[in-house]
């Protein structure tokens, strides 16, 4: 008891002092740049908790989850060009439509066993990107292909989901992230997320105790792909630009996947801790080195992950977790449930 209570008091401690930090930190940055940064890495902590949903706690490994943040963003887009439509209700529509494609392309792969699902979903964000990138207009609604579409500028509109400075976004996606983890958890601690750790331990047996394997895989993926289409959404409103190639791309689904591993699959806070190392590595980089040395930050960014998958095999997390005094094989042997 002695050693439970430190921990415990531990484990509600520090999530309440980071997110503190992280309220106020913007009070302390003068810079434009580096709260830009901020926000991207909020960004795509958030986008890989989505990613990590479907991903990490199933065992499936998808690889198209750019064309859901797509989705989300360009149809948002396309109905506040096209129909003075605000994007706070926008992003919505077009999370239900990327949840419709997200089920309709996990419906047949979760039937069969073996890479189905990671190819198929390489094939449908590409075959979206390609199409988009060669389409200019359909129904009279212009796409304007690879040019991208512009976010009409209305100035300091926060009832468009646009505003002056990038204080109130950085609020907005830490609000986004909060909520994401705060559902991950949820799920993690309901019947849904020990079917889903079941499934991914051993699906057979899984289905074998009387699992409906299909049906929790799609119910994760249908939460994984609502939640990425908002990301789209925010993407698009803080850039004030959406394309097919970098809304849309394999590099941005292969991002998503090495913050969630890097960070460590299955777990609240794993995709948080990736996008917070790789983010940080591949931007202030790029920025301070791309000018004199062209292509250096690549390299910076890639022995950045090759010291993380060896020294740190299963991510992240580990040390947080070993910080903490909690156990990987705590699961099922009365110990809580895995940070």
């Amino acid at each position: 008891m002695t050693q439970q209570g430190p921990r415990n008091g531990l484990l509600i401690a520090a999530p309440a002092a980071a997110l503190f930090v992280l309220l106020v930190l913007p009070g302390f940055i003068r810079d434009e740049y580096y709260l830009h940064v901020l926000v991207g890495i909020l960004f795509f902590a958030y986008m890989a908790s989505a990613w990590n949903i479907v991903c990490g706690y199933t065992g499936q490994l998808s690889l198209g989850h750019s064309a859901l943040c797509g989705i989300g963003g360009y149809i948002s887009t396309l109905l506040f060009i096209n129909a003075g439509l605000s994007p706070w209700i926008g992003m919505w529509i077009g999370a239900v439509c990327a949840t419709g494609a997200g089920v309709l392309v996990g419906w047949p792969c979760f039937r069969l066993r073996g890479p189905y699902f990671a190819l198929t979903t390489i094939a449908f964000a590409e075959i979206l990107r390609i199409w988009t990138d060669n389409t200019e207009e359909i129904f009279g609604i212009e796409l304007r292909g690879a040019q991208g579409l512009s976010v009409p500028l209305k100035g300091h509109a926060p009832a468009l989901f646009q505003f002056d400075g990038k204080v109130s976004y950085y609020y907005i996606i830490l609000l986004m992230l909060v909520g994401v983890m705060a559902v991950t958890w949820w799920m993690e601690q309901s019947r849904m997320g020990f079917y889903l750790k079941a499934i991914r331990g051993d699906q057979d047996a899984a289905e074998a105790l009387g699992v409906n394997s299909t049906r929790y895989l799609l119910s994760a993926m249908a939460l994984s792909s609502f939640l990425t289409a908002l990301g789209g959404s925010f993407y698009a409103q803080f850039f004030r630009y959406i394309n097919p190639e970098r809304n849309m791309g394999l590099d941005l689904s292969i991002e998503l996947a090495l913050m969630g591993i890097v960070g460590g699959q299955g777990t609240v806070l794993g995709p948080v801790l990736g996008a917070f190392l790789l983010t940080p590595a591949g931007e202030i980089t790029r920025a301070t080195l791309g000018g004199k040395f062209p292509g250096l930050h690549l390299v910076i960014y890639g022995l950045v992950l090759i010291l993380s998958m060896l020294f740190l095999p299963k991510g992240l997390i580990e040390p947080v977790r070993r910080l903490l005094g909690r156990k990987p094989t705590a699961a099922g042997k009365g110990e809580p449930a895995p940070v």
